[in-house]
């Protein structure tokens, strides 16, 4: 989250005893007093960008996890923008246009194949020289009264964690009706973030709200603004906003200077911190300027929409599991601690699952908690299920805790036992899905009979005059070569077995 600069006073002196002015120390101690001031100082200001620490206990040296997270940055020099429908942009064919200001003096052109008049999606994003503004324009209103719509698509193939306001900045007027949608699933789905509107109980529906005003319960509710929808003039009043400072603001103080409020907020208000979260950020522009009046038909060209900047602050989000985001193979990455691993550090890595993946949290102020993913024995497997649970219960009379509803053919305590019907497959981790596979035979339940043994869980030897699965079968000869009658089906009690271990016993039975 957003957290004021810190800003060291260079002037600043070691206070030595009665106030007097101590010498300054060695070369040697005084770098060693920069990198603990480097070590620790994040830590105190509760800015979570620190992911572990070298520490040296009774036991011996060993790493303290903390919970950390990478820093905000402009998230839109990694963004990948579309622009809907096809031909909404300007310039194909080429058309002239005209200004608020001078409506009827329409000598301003766009054409895509000329650089110079050019206004494709890219100038969204690019650095403006000497304050001359570059930007993409939509065509104009000159199929009136069919809408004049366009969508701005924004991606990163990759949840975001936004952490300062989103800031559209339209050259020509603002629209008078917009939405800002949002996807957390990289755009399969869609969900609404903030409505625009020159009057919002008109276009839809909605009572206007200003977001400032809102509660620390309704803190993550999607409004309808009319602040950023009137005509105020082409050269004033260029932004719309999506305000993340004022819902931030609503925990941590007009100055943002509680953050520790905000951030147990974050960890036990429902949806919360969710809200803040995104893969892809639409933009549905929906009508364009008007100048303040009606749509004068006469003169359609000067209606259209320009955006000349798009600034997304936010950060990767890891959850709480890295500190460190970088730019590979074409797309944001988070560079993974805690034992964890995927885009999002969303898994535990191969070997560190003893007990189900979960998400940092900032709590408790202010190191919050890692929850490393741990590997068998560590002093993290507090519950260790092998990845085969997600759920544990306290059982009070016995006083432990035991893994609840094992999958992948597991049970036991811990989830590393198989259940009845399968055995350890030898060639598997105990975190492996494959751990437990159907079972032959075993020296605990499904016994090979008559002295036969069990040959790594696969089949049965049997003895000399003996046949069968479980060996249960005899092979004789009577003095004239016929062959016994067969034996008894093996004892009744293997149809307690359940899945394979019941069919084996009706093979055995029938002869198969």
């Amino acid at each position: 989250m957003w957290s004021p600069p810190f800003t060291p006073d260079p002037d600043a002196a070691f206070p030595g005893p009665l106030g007097a002015q101590s010498p300054p120390p060695p070369p040697a101690v005084m770098l060693l007093l920069a990198s603990l001031l480097l070590h620790c100082l994040p830590l105190a200001m509760g800015d979570y960008d620190i992911c572990k620490s070298w520490v040296t206990t009774d036991e011996g040296p060993s790493w303290e996890f903390y919970a950390c997270q990478p820093k905000a940055m402009s998230m839109k020099d990694y963004v990948t923008v579309k622009v809907e429908p096809a031909g909404i942009t300007c310039g194909d064919p080429p058309e002239r246009f005209c200004t608020h200001e001078n409506p009827y003096l329409c000598s301003d052109e766009c054409d895509a194949s000329n650089p110079d008049l050019a206004h494709p999606p890219r100038l969204m994003f690019d650095k403006e020289d000497e304050g001359l503004a570059t930007y993409w324009q939509s065509v104009t209103w000159s199929r009136y009264p069919s809408p004049l719509e366009a969508n701005i698509t924004l991606s990163w193939n990759k949840s975001i964690e936004l952490t300062d306001d989103i800031v559209v900045t339209f050259e020509y007027g603002r629209p008078t009706i917009m939405m800002l949608e949002k996807s957390l699933d990289n755009g399969r789905t869609w969900h609404p973030y903030q409505y625009y509107a020159e009057d919002c109980m008109e276009a839809f529906n909605m009572p206007p709200r200003r977001v400032r005003d809102l509660s620390s319960t309704s803190a993550n509710r999607v409004v309808c603004t009319e602040e950023y929808s009137r005509w105020a003039g082409s050269k004033k009043e260029k932004h719309v906003r999506f305000e993340v400072r004022d819902r931030f603001a609503i925990f941590a103080g007009p100055d943002l200077r509680n953050l520790d409020n905000l951030y147990t907020r974050l960890e036990s208000a429902k949806g919360l911190k969710e809200f803040f979260t995104a893969t892809d950020l639409r933009m549905k522009l929906l009508r364009p300027a008007l100048g303040g009046t009606y749509v004068q038909r006469e003169n359609l060209y000067k209606y259209f929409y320009a955006i000349s900047n798009i600034e997304v602050i936010g950060r990767c989000k890891c959850n709480l599991h890295a500190n460190l985001c970088s730019y590979k193979e074409g797309g944001l990455q988070c560079e993974c601690e805690h034992n964890t691993t995927g885009q999002d550090c969303g898994k535990c890595k191969k070997n560190f699952r003893t007990r189900s993946w979960r998400a940092g949290s900032y709590l408790p102020l202010p190191n919050g908690s890692p929850n490393a993913c741990a590997a068998a024995g560590s002093a993290f497997g507090n519950c260790e299920c092998y990845g085969h649970s997600n759920r544990c219960s306290y059982i009070d009379f016995l006083n432990v805790v035991t893994c609840v509803s094992c999958k992948h053919n597991t049970r036991g305590q811990h989830c590393q036992h198989c259940r009845l019907g399968y055995y350890r497959n030898g060639s598997a981790e105990l975190d492996d899905e494959n751990v437990c596979i159907a079972n032959v035979c075993d020296d605990e339940y499904l016994l090979c009979q008559n002295g036969g043994t069990c040959y790594q869980n696969q089949r049965c030897l049997c003895p000399s005059g003996y046949q069968g699965v479980l060996c249960d079968q005899p092979l004789c000869q009577g003095e004239e070569g016929q062959a016994c009658d067969p034996a008894p089906c093996a004892s009744p009690h293997l149809a307690a077995f359940l899945g394979s271990g019941l069919l084996l016993w009706l093979a055995g039975c029938l002869g198969y």
